[in-house]
């Protein structure tokens, strides 16, 4: 196999079919989605078949549990991505849709038109509802897209992509609407990355490490997946009820999702009443604590605490705390530690909330609920692309809109330039 070739005559075929979706009506759109669930239903025992090799293939790997967790299809979670379909198809469709209108004194009439982006390779690792997710919200918002899923789901993805050509096909539509890079080969990430011919952007979900390899080498632009050092701050005015279940459900409902918890920053003022309670409820769900010297004054089974640790995502049962002397201190702490993806105030003072809303340099920021919340159907995109944390085109989840760009529409009646 010639890898250069093949991955060159796919992305080319990606953005002939580009053209296509980009006058693809609504209704035809939805049409495919619809149709899209249906094959999945269908073909749910064969999907199973296929990520039971992959689960396999990662324990004998070695995989962390983490990583297997990613890895792992169900029927539940065929049901949801099935479900999560059903709620793109709700969506409106921003494509097409006219903003920011106004009437120079010239009288030329000035707007913006909501546009696809044209074909969009999604490089990722592990998760192979990604495929699905990452395809519909490209295919609703008129995007053609060119997969490159990681090694340890190559059974999955294929049989997902055969179930996405299925439903292209079905819908009378260019297969080349999902292109798929099926093989584990490096040097093909390599070939993808030159592509600024034919791909219009490349959008990453995976570990930091493939992250900064894809920003460092690639000539086709780039929206970051960024990691998830993600905080809660607990303040002194905080009801510590909420805090404690805010916490905890941050932190264990999936800790290896990148809007997962990884630290805990406790005020001075309450953190004698409030560390034992919640730090012994996470340590007998499993999560190992890692504190500062203060905190470990008060909890004395918690391991010691590095300079690296503020500044790691664990992705697992693992929590660094610290004690705070302020609100300034937290938020000093977060903006140098964190990775500007989702942080949290749990605190019932207002102006401190408000602050925290304010000077935090996240892609999302909560107040008295919990880091989870920072995903694309929580806030009411639908599926997510991602989640950037980047400040350039598009920040925080990525749905529909983040996936158009827009151009200028302009409306005269003979009037010429002087």
């Amino acid at each position: 196999m010639n890898i250069k070739n093949m991955v060159e005559n796919k992305a080319k075929a990606a953005k002939a079919a580009s053209w296509e979706l980009y006058k693809l009506s609504t209704a035809r759109k939805n049409s495919l989605l619809f149709g899209l669930a249906a094959e999945l239903k269908a073909n749910t025992g064969n999907i199973l078949k296929a990520n039971a090799l992959d689960m396999a293939s990662g324990r004998k790997a070695g995989l962390s549990a983490s990583l297997l967790d990613r890895l792992l299809l169900n029927e539940k979670r065929i049901d949801l991505m099935a479900a999560g379909l059903k709620d793109i198809i709700k969506l409106k469709d921003p494509v097409g849709t006219v903003f920011g209108q106004e009437r120079r004194p010239n009288g030329l009439k000035v707007a913006r038109m909501r546009v696809p982006l044209g074909a969009i390779g999604i490089i990722y690792e592990a998760r192979p509802n990604v495929t699905i997710d990452a395809a519909a919200l490209c295919l609703k918002s008129g995007n053609a897209v060119l997969l490159r899923g990681g090694s340890e789901a190559l059974n999955s993805n294929r049989a997902l992509v055969k179930i996405l050509k299925q439903a292209v096909k079905k819908e009378g539509l260019p297969l080349s609407c999902v292109e798929f890079i099926d093989t584990v080969k490096r040097s093909a990430v390599e070939v993808l990355l030159k592509q600024d011919k034919y791909l219009d952007v490349i959008i990453p979900r995976g570990s930091q490490a493939m992250i900064k390899f894809i920003m460092e080498n690639s000539s086709v632009p780039v929206i970051a997946h960024g990691e998830g050092n993600c905080h809660v701050y607990v303040g002194p005015a905080a009801d510590l009820k909420m805090a404690a279940e805010i916490v905890f459900n941050a932190k264990t409902s999936r800790p290896s999702v990148c809007n997962a918890m990884e630290k805990l920053l406790v005020d001075k003022r309450v953190a004698k009443k409030f560390l034992p309670v919640i730090l012994d409820r996470l340590a007998a769900a499993g999560v190992e604590i890692r504190a500062d010297k203060l905190t470990k004054r008060i909890f004395k089974n918690a391991k010691t605490a590095t300079e690296a640790d503020w500044y790691k995502e664990y992705h697992d049962l693992v929590i660094g705390v610290k004690i705070v002397g302020s609100l300034a201190e937290a938020i000093k702490h977060i903006n140098a530690y964190g990775s500007h993806h989702s942080d949290a105030i749990v605190s019932s003072d207002k102006a401190a909330c408000a602050r925290f809303l304010r000077e935090v340099d996240s892609a999302a920021v909560f107040t008295n609920t919990s880091t989870r919340f920072n995903d694309g159907f929580e806030l009411g995109l639908g599926a997510e692309i991602g989640i950037s944390t980047q400040k350039l085109h598009a920040r925080g989840p990525m749905g529909l809109t983040e996936l158009t760009s827009s151009k200028f529409i302009v409306t005269g009646k003979g009037q010429v330039r002087k």
